[in-house]
């Protein structure tokens, strides 16, 4: 027990300096990313907080595998260059006895993962959707620069021109504002000095303006012109948007992203229901419509009787027999509309292709439907036991690397890392095309590596080469390989 606590400690301190880098990495990617859509809006700093802490969950679901493999890469690399491998092996302790805690120490990792994958991660992303799209609903803070109007979709009904502003206050100088909210009346306000404010809703913008004149004109009878002037006059401009509104996130529509489980279980049972439904009734339809056209195309008069509507060219046979019994009869009547009754027929086939068209695109959009919720179930399971994966990958290239440095693992597990995820991401599209199933399609990666974890840690286990590297050096330019040493004879050694 002294030993498995020894190699945990030594795996829970590079777990959780991986986690921490591999997590501000992706926080990077993130600021650098959404940059655009957040600054210049006047979000609090708590908003922003808010922001990043709602981001870090799916952070945390893609780091704590990464993390295994560099903590288990790290610890036994460093036990392997401190020779401690080789006193526990010589004590008495199989490899597969040193896996024990680091298996374990993965097992728990990864039910900790698997229920905050269900449990944390979805009501982080349906928050992180709604408050990203009151961002996004949210206009930049006013931006009033000299010598340039105003934009129509700053203030749609108003138009500012400014001489001169200054960066260290609110103040302006050479005020103009054309009113444009009255179509029946132009407005023109003319002002020396101003300054710009926000009501405290920011529902509207202050204008108080000092020394100026007001031009009035109406429409339709440009002689009614009116001048004032003011010494000090405010304008009250209507402001939407420029306040951050709030939406309520229990009130959002969920997906599969922002899902647990067993709430996309249920979906997947409820669109299989209809799906099935929608089959049958297609069947059905078309059951009906191929008797209709059957007892069309293939109906014969009743036993006895003749016919009595022929079209040209054909003889009248009786329904008992292949053979004409019928007595010798005058045809007073041929019918004439062949063509009109084939358009007919090839209108209903039209009809009916469409029919089935419509019925069976329902069917395949539920089926997509169907798959894409069941590679989010999927996942959310598969990530986490990437960590076991990993463990089984880690511990045998970890002693075969014998460098316990961060450089090291970090390096070795982020190959592993892209192969995984290449894995993952392209079997996530090949499932949900249809081509691949939902659970192979996240499932491979991990039986992949798996498969490959057992054999190297069976192999190093059993003290066996498990890489050949002269192979890969022969394969090598002569001047790029190592040299071999060699051996120097002895000169008082007899001919």
């Amino acid at each position: 027990m002294t030993l498995w606590r020894y190699i945990l400690k030594n795996i829970l301190g590079p777990f959780l300096f991986a986690n921490g880098v591999i997590i501000f990495l992706f926080l990077l990617q993130f600021l650098m990313k959404s940059a655009s859509d957040i600054v210049g809006k006047g979000l609090s700093f708590w908003l922003i907080s808010e922001l990043i802490a709602l981001n870090l969950a799916w952070m945390v679901v893609l780091a704590v595998p990464m993390s295994v493999l560099v903590a288990t890469l790290m610890a036994f690399g460093k036990m392997a260059a401190d020779n401690e491998t080789v006193i526990m092996r010589a004590s008495g302790m199989s490899l597969y006895r040193m896996m024990v805690p680091a298996l374990g120490f993965a097992v728990v990792v990864t039910m900790g993962l698997v229920t905050f994958n269900n449990d944390v991660l979805p009501e982080s992303n349906i928050r992180l959707r709604t408050l990203m799209s009151d961002i996004l609903r949210k206009k930049p803070t006013l931006s009033i620069q000299a010598g340039v109007f105003t934009n129509e979709t700053e203030l749609p009904n108003y138009r500012i021109l400014v001489r001169q502003t200054y960066e260290e206050s609110n103040d302006l100088r050479g005020v103009t504002i054309y009113d444009l909210s009255d179509p029946q009346q132009q407005t023109v306000v003319l002002a020396e000095y101003g300054k710009v404010s926000f009501s405290s809703d920011y529902s509207k913008i202050f204008m108080d303006l000092t020394d100026g004149e007001i031009h009035q004109m109406e429409s339709e009878d440009p002689t009614d012109y009116r001048k004032l002037r003011f010494e000090r006059h405010r304008v009250a401009i209507p402001a939407s948007g420029f306040g951050f509104q709030r939406s309520d996130a229990t009130k959002a529509r969920r997906d599969d992203r922002t899902s647990s489980a067993a709430m996309m279980q249920e979906m997947v049972d409820s669109i299989r229901d209809a799906r099935e439904q929608k089959v049958d009734n297609l069947r059905n339809r078309l059951l009906a419509e191929s008797r209709k056209y059957i007892a069309n195309f293939v109906s014969v008069p009743a036993q006895g009787e003749g016919a009595e509507y022929m079209q040209p060219g054909y003889i009248p046979y009786s329904d008992a027999v292949a053979e004409d019994r019928l007595p010798e009869m005058k045809v007073d009547t041929v019918a004439t509309d062949t063509a009109d009754a084939a358009y007919a027929a090839i209108a209903d086939l039209k009809r009916l292709k469409s029919f089935i068209e419509s019925d069976a695109g329902t069917v395949k959009f539920d089926n997509n439907q169907i798959n894409k919720y069941l590679v989010e179930i999927y996942k959310k399971y598969s990530i986490p036991f990437a960590c076991i994966v990993f463990t089984l990958v880690g511990v045998p290239l970890g002693m075969m690397a014998r460098r316990g440095g961060f450089g090291v693992g970090a390096g070795l597990s982020l190959g592993f890392f892209l192969f995984y995820w290449a894995c993952l991401i392209g079997g996530e599209k090949l499932a949900d095309r249809g081509v691949l199933s939902p659970l192979w399609g996240m499932w491979a990666a991990n039986v992949v590596l798996g498969v490959l974890g057992i054999i190297i840690t069976i192999r190093t286990a059993r003290e066996t080469m498990v890489i050949d590297w002269s192979k890969f050096s022969r394969l090598l330019p002569r001047r790029y390989r190592a040299k071999q040493p060699q051996s120097v004879a002895n000169p008082h050694e007899a001919s």
